[in-house]
């Protein structure tokens, strides 16, 4: 109820627990996460039990554990399904203090932060430079030399950069993506479809209008359409808490996306374990569609997730830490060949036969 209701706010499942643990959670491109918090779940209620060892209940839990453990190392055995070449992929971390994100005065210091940042990736020669949502400290429009800057650094450098932005459009403000392509023009856009509610947007607002004040930039509209960009493959975009929705995921798979990218700023949440939870979530949606997820985060956790939900690799500092530091990873990923999982396809339906399983049982 908590994931759907009031538009939802799936966060720290159950499941998430066991991000690591890659023959476990192979089960999700079936089930989605929901099948792993379920297996979770179901091995507590057996520890639970075990002081009156119940062999049926053993007999169940031990049968499914074995199944799901099959599954998974059968698909981690199973060669990833790629389509076209290999990719190579920087992802920028700003580090960029919430209380400076967006503070007059600092506008041109964190475009020189990203600038600089992405031309020490520039050296490794990616076919795609990422940056995170929001990067551009300005409204894009009502700063139109912010965006040159950037066109003009894509033009010299010959290769496309993916960034997050607040945009204006009549008279309506969007977070949105952008895409800056390798001849320095704007090309592509994308609307964050599933707004933050009393962080974007202020639900009920004849009611709550007295919270008009903690809504960062007047009020974010919603975007209408799944964009897909274009640059060497097919990719969608996921803005911010957008990853924790796997129906959103799954809008993009289904529409071509090759691969999937997080770009969000978890610097609101200082350096708590809030970051990490958030990250788990990435995990669980490169599984459930087979796809590989590349995050850029402004304080972090960035990096790079493959179809499997191995961690391939994160930005971090010398010390091995990875919030709260600036830097780059790049990455070579394969984009999936556009094969549809079963999750991808059919989405929750283990969630309604667990109902349905339920009522029957109750009556």
């Amino acid at each position: 109820m908590r994931s759907y209701l009031f538009t939802g706010f799936p966060w720290s499942l159950l499941g998430y627990t066991q991000y690591h643990y890659l023959p476990i959670i192979q089960i999700a491109d079936v089930t989605g996460a929901w099948g792993v918090s379920f297996l979770v779940m179901m091995g507590n209620v057996f520890a639970y039990n075990g002081k009156k060892f119940v062999f049926k209940q053993a007999l169940i839990f031990f049968t499914v554990l074995t199944i799901v453990l099959f599954y998974g190392f059968y698909n981690l055995r199973t060669p990833h399904s790629v389509h076209g070449k290999a990719m190579k992929i920087s992802v920028i971390q700003g580090n960029i203090p919430q209380e400076l994100k967006w503070a007059q005065g600092q506008e041109s210091k964190i475009l020189d932060r990203y600038l600089n940042l992405s031309l020490q990736a520039a050296k490794e020669h990616p076919n795609l430079i990422i940056w995170p949502e929001a990067a551009l400290p300005v409204v894009l429009e009502s700063e139109p030399s912010f965006i040159a800057a950037v066109e003009k650094f894509a033009q010299e450098a010959e290769f496309p950069v993916l960034l997050g932005a607040v945009t204006l459009r009549d008279e309506l403000y969007y977070n949105s993506a952008v895409l800056i392509s390798g001849a320095g023009s704007l090309v592509s856009r994308y609307d964050k479809l599933h707004l933050v509610p009393f962080g974007e947007y202020i639900p009920l607002k004849q009611v709550f209008g007295f919270l008009q004040t903690v809504v960062p930039i007047g009020e974010i509209e919603r975007g209408k359409n799944y964009t897909i960009f274009k640059e060497k493959a097919d990719f969608g975009v996921l803005i911010c808490f957008e990853d924790l929705f796997p129906e959103l995921s799954r809008g993009f798979i289904k529409r071509g996306a090759n691969f999937l990218v997080n770009i969000t700023n978890d610097a609101w949440y200082k350096e708590t374990s809030a970051a990490y939870q958030h990250f788990q979530a990435n995990v669980f949606r490169a599984v459930e569609n087979k796809v590989y997820l590349v995050r850029s985060a402004n304080t972090g956790i960035s990096g790079f997730i493959a179809p499997t939900g191995k961690i391939i690799s994160l930005v971090k500092n010398a010390q091995g830490k990875n919030i709260f530091v600036p830097g780059y990873a790049t990455q070579d990923i394969s984009p999936s060949s556009g094969k549809i999982t079963f999750y991808s396809r059919y989405g929750d339906i283990f969630i309604i036969l667990s109902l349905i399983l339920c009522l029957i049982s109750f009556f």
